[in-house]
């Protein structure tokens, strides 16, 4: 074979290595593996409820609005909890001291109460503030609190006398996690700690909502 056979020959070789290398990287960047979650998928995912609700500064907050191009962390519960929402409150808390600051920055909480004859705007706020001021609370009449349940596929929370005058409300006790996608694909229920927190958050922030492979 001459020196220009050689060269042809060359040039097909670099060529076809070039093709191999683009489809690699291609097939790896689509074939990258989903995140490992510690949180529970759900199916149907629910979307972020709209609404305009009453925030603890006593102003209209709009739930989409307001929490739009964030990783938003909606939980349904209330103030006078004795257990599973201070619980859950300061699970959270105390996961978001410990990870990246930017990470937080990209995440907004917010506390919905399922008992608006109690959790005046005031209230909520000085219950949240025990655990994170960043804490979001968010009020509304019984219906809007009622709908905000549906809308999330909660069954409607319900209140049981426990004495003249007082009372508990049984809810729902998992926060759903909304991605920029403004839908839950993966909610958190009673139960989860701090590391769960720390080991999704990032990723919920970093990468974002991956289908799982079956």
């Amino acid at each position: 074979m001459n020196i220009t056979g050689w060269r042809r020959l060359s040039l097909l070789f670099l060529a076809a290595a070039a093709l191999f290398a683009f489809g690699a990287a291609c097939s790896d960047k689509k074939d990258d593996p989903a995140p490992e979650y510690w949180g529970v998928q759900i199916s149907p995912p629910p979307e972020k409820p709209g609404g305009v609700f009453t925030g603890t500064d006593g102003k209209p907050f709009d739930l989409q609005k307001e929490t739009e191009g964030y990783i938003t962390l909606l939980y349904i519960g209330y103030t006078h909890c004795p257990d599973i929402c201070p619980t859950h409150m300061y699970e959270l808390s105390r996961a978001l001291r410990d990870i990246d600051p930017a990470v937080k920055a990209k995440l907004k909480v917010v506390f919905a109460t399922a008992d608006p004859a109690r959790d005046t705007p005031q209230a909520l706020r000085e219950w949240l503030d025990h655990f994170d001021p960043t804490f979001i609370g968010i009020t509304g009449t019984e219906a809007q609190m009622f709908k905000l349940e549906d809308d999330l596929g909660m069954e409607r929370s319900t209140q049981t006398p426990t004495s003249p005058g007082n009372y508990v409300v049984s809810h729902a006790a998992w926060m759903a996690a909304f991605t920029k996608d403004n839908v839950a694909h993966l909610v958190y229920p009673s139960g989860i700690t701090q590391e769960d927190w720390k080991h999704d958050l990032p990723l919920l922030v970093n990468v974002g909502w991956k289908e799982p492979k079956q």
